[in-house]
């Protein structure tokens, strides 16, 4: 990071608009401490993003960003193991962060030029909102995702953990450990913002600006800058076209009842950041070969966490930021021979001998509904043939849930728009009113399976078969597993 100090600019006319926001204090510049939200120019620093150019930290930031608990997304890649299918998906949490911080700031810049005396925005809202936005992540484990929904299930059954609620305890341990000056209320709201759309977030009729948490996580229809920062940089370092055009909804939002309004005339850009969404999910994160990667890491960790006690971690926020993706090289590394199943599985992972993906099938619409995933205990009860007898451990199977961040429900259906600047009506609109070629349906739910074994690739491929006969009378998946990687390990 290096250091900017230029001469203040020429004043921006459309800068008259906006509210002014109080100077920093005397007592604060005494002692060369800027209040909070406060801060000049030659007290920020810049950073480069790839995605998003210059990002400049303001001094309260950079304390966050200074800590060792902050600079442990450097070792978070964003999207885990994608990275062993799509080389370019190295980027880290650390740099979603940082855009993150400079999304938020972007939003609350545009609602403060606009609406800034209406609402009465202040540099408490702004600093507050970039605070949230940079910190909402720290709380993941190693390799995202998978630590929070495939590990932790696996080995504490019933887990309610989750990364926002992590991220809000670290939160309080990083100030406490590191002394940084920031008053409990505004601690209070920035962790508030950060679990805005969990199972934890707070009661919305108690928060005073309720738009304001709808910036980072947005709980109440998914709109957040959250996405807009990891949409485009995953399509991005992934190789895939991104047509979603953030900046359009970043410039059009508007506050209206306590509730950020869009324009009517971007439902669709609207509609495609969730269908851009879903197209990641489908061909990115959930993969076959990426999937087949994260249950062989599963079960590695799985297997040591008896004696590296992994889970326990996650518990005390104080330890948890010990954990990174180098947990794979303390597992290779350690001395215990009770390790030496969960060392092979890794060394299968670097050799590319991947469990076998065999087969999938898509769930009929009808079953949509009263759908439960399926199990590896499944695929062997359904077994007919007694050429080889599969066991459970034989078998891994992938349920994948894919939909527009509601479930079955559109979530263009909580959001409300307005028909121009100049109205301040708003209202709903639905799908048929703006085209017959949008989707009557917003979930997937995919099954597929995998043999651990090249040799049982035939065997668990018919009791694939087998199961979907008996479940739905019919072969649902897209056709047979080729005979070739029926008969290749024989």
């Amino acid at each position: 990071m290096g250091e900017y100090c230029g001469a203040a600019p020429e004043e921006d006319p459309a800068m008259a608009l906006v509210t002014p926001l109080p100077t920093t204090t005397a007592a604060a510049a005494a002692n060369n401490h800027p209040s909070y939200g406060c801060f000049d120019r030659c007290s920020t620093k810049q950073v480069f993003d790839n995605l998003h150019g210059n990002i400049s930290l303001d001094p309260l930031a950079r304390e966050f960003v200074d800590t060792e608990e902050f600079q442990r997304l450097r070792d978070l890649k964003q999207l885990g193991l994608t990275y062993l299918v799509y080389p370019g998906a190295v980027h880290t949490r650390f740099e979603h962060s940082l855009g993150v911080y400079w999304l938020a700031g972007e939003a609350m810049n545009n609602l403060r030029l606009y609406q800034g005396e209406e609402l009465g925005i202040d540099r408490v809202d702004m600093q507050t909102v970039k605070l949230a936005g940079l910190l909402h992540d720290i709380g993941h484990g190693p390799f995202s995702h998978l630590f929070e929904h495939e590990f932790l299930p696996r080995v504490v059954p019933g887990s309610t953990w989750t990364h926002e609620n992590m991220s809000a305890l670290l939160l309080d341990s990083i100030v406490n450990k590191h002394q940084i000056d920031i008053e409990a209320d505004h601690l209070k709201i920035v962790k508030e913002m950060i679990v805005a759309s969990s199972k934890f977030a707070a009661t919305e009729s108690t928060k005073e600006k309720r738009f304001l948490y709808d910036i980072v996580a947005n709980g109440r229809n998914g709109i957040d800058v959250d996405k807009f920062d990891y949409i485009g940089r995953d399509c991005r370092a992934c190789g895939l076209g991104c047509n979603f055009q953030y900046w359009r909804l970043l410039q059009g939002m508007r506050v209206m009842g306590d509730e950020i309004c869009y324009p009517a005339k971007d439902y669709l850009s609207i509609h495609k950041l969730f269908t851009t969404r879903a197209d990641l999910h489908r061909t990115v994160y959930t993969h076959a070969k990426v999937k087949a990667v994260e249950l062989m890491l599963v079960d590695a960790l799985v297997e040591a966490n008896e004696y590296l006690g992994i889970a326990l971690h996650a518990q005390d926020p104080t330890d948890f930021w010990k954990l990174d993706d180098t947990i794979i090289k303390s597992i290779e590394t350690a001395p215990n021979d009770e390790l030496n199943k969960a060392k092979g599985i890794i060394q299968r992972i670097r050799r590319r001998e991947l469990y076998k993906f065999c087969n999938e099938y898509s769930v009929p619409k009808d079953k949509l509904e009263h759908f439960k995933n399926i199990t590896a205990q499944d695929i062997v009860c359904s077994q007919k043939s007694s050429k080889v007898l599969l066991k459970e451990e034989d078998v891994a199977v992938s349920n994948v849930k894919i939909d527009l961040t509601r479930g079955k429900d559109n979530p263009l259906e909580s959001i409300k728009f307005f028909k121009d600047f100049g109205c301040d009506e708003k209202f709903p609109i639905t799908d048929e009113r703006v085209s017959h070629l949008l989707p009557a349906y917003n979930q997937d739910r995919i099954v597929r399976v995998y043999a651990k074994k090249p040799e049982l690739v035939e065997a668990v491929s018919e009791a694939f078969e087998n199961l979907q006969l008996r479940m739905y009378g019919e072969k649902t998946q897209v056709h047979d597993t080729p005979r070739k990687k029926r008969i290749r390990f024989h």
